[in-house]
């Protein structure tokens, strides 16, 4: 069976760049200014979500007139952010992996919050990464496969207090049965050495950063 992907454009930093990471079997979603994004550079969102607050009058008309299907919400009267907004849709889509763009930029508790949304995805069994100009970010309570794409580094942040039965192969420096509690560097700055490497743990959530300068 094919799996299904859902790239999610948010109001973050963006560039051109973003765009060439849309694949032609995407279930594309704009939130808020992300939508307009997607719009200003040719790109039809399947769904445009959001309270639609970082963009005028006239471009919410544009987003609204420009995409398959509009979802817009009070600012005030809402419990999600609009990136959460999108990820709930794009779950609702029954996908297999979710790519957020533009969810990173100047404003760190809307980062931190779109970091932290990667475990609801966990919980529902779906694949979630970030990704910006530098990093590219994901989260794992079992495995995961690292591959080359032209990252410097990889580093290990635990989300629960403590992570264990952490092992690493394919590393400059491998860890073997280790365990990283809430506050410590010391898995940050790794590099991989191989053609792929492998992250596996016992216990906890795992965030997993590979990153360039």
């Amino acid at each position: 069976m094919t799996k299904k992907r859902a790239i999610v454009f948010s109001g973050g930093r963006l560039n051109e760049e973003d765009l060439h990471q849309i694949q032609p079997d995407d279930f594309i979603i704009g939130a808020d200014k992300g939508a307009l994004f997607l719009i200003e550079h040719g790109i039809t969102p399947h769904i445009s979500v959001g309270d639609f607050d970082s963009i005028t009058p006239e471009e919410k008309e544009k987003v609204e007139l420009a995409s398959q299907r509009m979802i817009a919400c009070d600012p005030v009267l809402k419990d999600l952010t609009d990136t959460e907004f999108a990820l709930e849709i794009a779950m609702d889509e029954q996908v297999d992996h979710v790519l957020l763009l533009g969810v990173t930029g100047t404003r760190m508790d809307h980062t931190l919050a779109n970091v932290q949304i990667l475990v609801r995805a966990m919980q529902h069994h779906i694949s979630c990464a970030i990704m910006d100009a530098h990093n590219y970010i994901e989260l794992t309570g079992s495995t995961l496969e690292i591959q080359p794409m032209g990252y410097t580094y990889t580093s290990l942040l635990p989300m629960t207090a403590e992570v264990t039965g952490i092992q690493l192969e394919g590393f400059m420096y491998p860890l073997h049965n280790a365990t990283l509690k809430m506050g410590q560097s010391r898995a940050v700055s790794n590099k991989l050495t191989a053609s792929k490497g492998t992250i596996s743990i016992k216990s906890g959530l795992l965030l997993v950063i590979q990153s360039k300068d």
